[in-house]
């Protein structure tokens, strides 16, 4: 086990500095001139030269990149170019914003969407399974903005339930903040209920199909025993990856979502960022979702392989 955990931190790691390299390669060929975002389009040539010299990015970009790469192993994210503030003092409340909304909607989609996927393939070929399947098809086609738009039209406005924006009054309590994430909440539910639910089915429908499950029933169990001990324990474990990766979007991969609901979380910060040419700050937050999506999917693999041995053994050898 041991040996298995370790081969796939190193994984992880390995995966970091091409995250690094390829995050960084990406922030130096967005169009645009940094010193001249900063500045603004009245300021001369010469000012917007001798910013340029002060930040250093007019030098050789892998010069560039080790600076950046030095900073990043002590732990200094760089100073935002725009607001000329440390980067992770506007990642944090950020971040911890999204962590906020990822929770909510984690706690609505993933149990709504096994129970769906489950439901479906104890009801394979039936109304209920194509009903379940074509919903959560059409849900998952449409793009989130639109979703989030009919959410806000119907119960933002028509209705008058939920409020239409995510960012709750400041010191409001847990409950008012939880009333006002819903709607981007129920919004993610919508889009990511379709995969979720179509693993789960797919899974209890082999589940079902196997050996294991006959032998269940030649001995004479009940049918409720038969699925709750050994068909739901099978057709779970390939959804923990799934649900792993889920996490990782819905911690970092808001920004049509944060942008509509006025959420200031880092999918919404990333966007300004790149929007403002702010390299140290762009590079920053999607270097952060990066190392959430290589944290949560090393808990999953772990986990993983804590609950099918197969699996470890396999990758051991």
């Amino acid at each position: 086990m041991i040996r298995y955990v370790l081969k796939r931190i190193g994984l992880a790691l390995i995966t970091l500095v091409l995250l690094s390299v390829i995050v960084f390669a990406i922030s130096t060929i967005l169009p645009g001139n940094v010193g001249r975002a900063v500045l603004g389009p009245f300021a001369t040539q010469e000012s917007v030269d001798a910013l340029n010299e002060q930040l250093g990015t007019d030098r050789p970009v892998l010069e560039q990149y080790w600076d950046w790469a030095s900073g990043l192993v002590q732990g200094d994210l760089g100073t935002s170019l725009t607001l000329q503030v440390p980067a992770w003092d506007l990642l944090r409340p950020a971040l911890v914003n999204s962590l906020k909304l990822a929770l909510v909607a984690f706690l609505i989609v993933v149990p709504v969407s096994i129970l769906g996927g489950v439901i479906a393939g104890l009801r394979y070929g039936g109304a209920t399974d194509k009903t379940i399947t074509i919903a959560g098809i059409s849900f998952a086609a449409m793009p989130e903005f639109v979703t989030g738009i009919v959410l806000i039209l119907v119960f933002g406005i028509w209705l008058g339930w939920l409020p239409v924006t995510a960012q709750a009054p400041e010191g409001a309590n847990l409950l008012t903040q939880v009333e006002y994430l819903l709607l981007p909440a129920l919004t993610l539910t919508l889009v990511l209920f379709g995969y979720i639910a179509r693993i789960t089915r797919a899974s209890m429908i082999e589940a079902l199909d196997s050996d294991y499950t006959r032998t269940a029933y030649l001995k004479g169990l009940p049918s409720s025993r038969v699925v709750r001990t050994h068909v739901l324990r099978n057709a779970l474990l390939p959804t923990i990856a799934v649900v792993a990766v889920q996490i990782g979007y819905l911690v970092g991969g808001l920004v049509a979502v944060e942008v509509l609901f006025n959420y200031q979380g880092i999918g919404l910060l990333i966007y300004e960022s790149a929007r403002e040419k702010d390299l140290p700050l762009l590079t920053a937050g999607v270097l952060v979702v990066g190392i959430t999506y290589l944290v949560v999917t090393l808990i999953a693999d772990v986990l993983y392989a804590v609950l099918n041995p197969r699996i470890r053994y396999g990758a051991v050898e």
